[in-house]
Formats: structure tokens, C-alpha cells, sequence
């Protein structure tokens, strides 16, 4: 079995998955803050005893602290039972935690400075059809065609661009699997997709 985990966004998400998709067991729970008390017990209490044989964890773009908090934790679990790990977009596994349809859509999430991380989907396959950006809801509205927006963001970017759908989906483990296999085989570390604020102090 699969263990799938994304703390990229307020949402702390885990699902336990047969590698058809079927799956075993999951959790959703919107916490805002906390992963880092809240995701090790949430898997445990999932679970249940199951050692699972592959463990994908979500890689951002996202949270900062949500990001290093999930990856962190499935390193620690991938040692502990000598299991394969490997990272997903998070931003593809909120656009497959949208309902199925056809056409595009795209994936905001909220990000630092009122900004937002974007990225745009085939709804169909779910393989990317644009970049990771980061940008003001005004840019990311000029750039972004996609009718349907999902996310924390979705909002924003609709309401300046003045027309489309806003779905505020938070990523749900349980749609790991449906990601192609180019967006869950990444390399597990973080995609931050913009410099973090705190920058070292200049030489005097």
C-alpha cells in the first residue's frame, strides 16, 4: 500500500492507497497551523498497524513551514520502514481533488505577501499545461485562461480577472494516485517557487 501526505497548504491530508487508487483509509482535517503536532498521530490513528510500501509526500509549492514539516516526517517514516519515497505537486494534487470535468483548470494557493502560487492543469489527465509561477492576483489573472480556479487563491485570482469559477478546495491525499506519474515522482525536496523572507544579515 501507498502512503500519501501533503501539509502544503492550511489542510493536513493523508491517505493510505492500493496501487490501483482504491482506497484504504484517509484523513482530511483543516488545522491551519500545527502539522508538525498534528500529522504524526493523524497517520498513526489511519493506519492503524499497516506498514505501508511506498510513502509519496507533497513537495509544494506551498506553506514554508507546512512543507518542510511533511517532508521531514516522511523521510523519518521512509527510514523507519525502508520504504521508496518520492514527492508529488502539490499543486497538481489540489487540481485532482477538484471534480472531474474536461478542459483546464488551475490550481492557487495563497503564499506570502498576499501573492499567490498558480499553476494550470489538463482536468482530463491532470498533466501540467503551464509553469509553476508566483505572482500577485492581478498578474496571475492576466496569465492564467482556465475558467475553473481551485484552491485558497481561487477567489482572488477570479474576482480580479472578473469572470470564471472559484472553487476553495483544500488537496485531498485520497486524489494522490490520479497525478501522472511525471508529477508524483519528484524529488523530495521542497518547491518554494519564491525566496523565503528571511535573508542572512550582509557583511559589514
Amino acid at each position: 500500500m501507498i502512503l500519501a501526505i501533503d501539509t502544503s497548504t492550511a489542510s493536513c491530508t493523508a491517505a493510505l492507497l492500493e496501487p490501483d487508487g482504491s482506497v484504504v483509509a484517509s484523513r482530511d482535517e483543516e488545522i491551519g497551523r500545527g502539522h508538525a503536532e498534528r500529522l504524526v498521530p493523524l497517520i498513526a490513528e489511519m493506519i492503524q498497524g499497516h506498514v505501508p510500501t511506498r510513502i509519496l509526500v507533497g513537495v509544494g509549492p506551498g506553506s514554508f513551514t507546512g512543507l518542510r514539516v511533511g517532508i521531514a516526517a516522511a523521510h523519518g517514516m521512509a527510514i523507519g520502514w525502508s520504504v521508496p519515497l518520492a514527492g508529488m505537486n502539490s499543486l497538481a494534487l489540489l487540481a485532482a481533488s477538484a471534480p472531474p470535468g474536461t478542459g483546464h483548470i488551475a490550481a492557487a494557493v495563497t503564499g506570502g505577501h498576499g501573492e499567490l502560487f498558480i499553476q494550470s492543469f489538463d482536468r482530463e489527465d491532470l498533466n501540467a499545461t503551464g509553469p509553476i509561477l508566483n505572482l500577485a492576483p492581478a498578474a496571475a489573472a492576466r496569465v492564467i485562461s482556465a475558467k475553473l480556479v481551485a484552491g485558497s487563491g481561487a477567489a482572488a485570482l477570479v474576482g480580479e480577472r472578473g469572470n470564471g469559477e472559484a472553487l476553495a478546495l483544500m488537496p485531498s491525499a485520497r486524489h494522490a494516485l490520479r497525478l501522472p506519474p511525471l508529477l508524483r515522482m519528484l524529488e523530495c525536496k521542497p518547491i518554494y517557487a519564491r525566496a523565503p523572507d528571511a535573508r542572512p544579515k550582509a557583511a559589514a
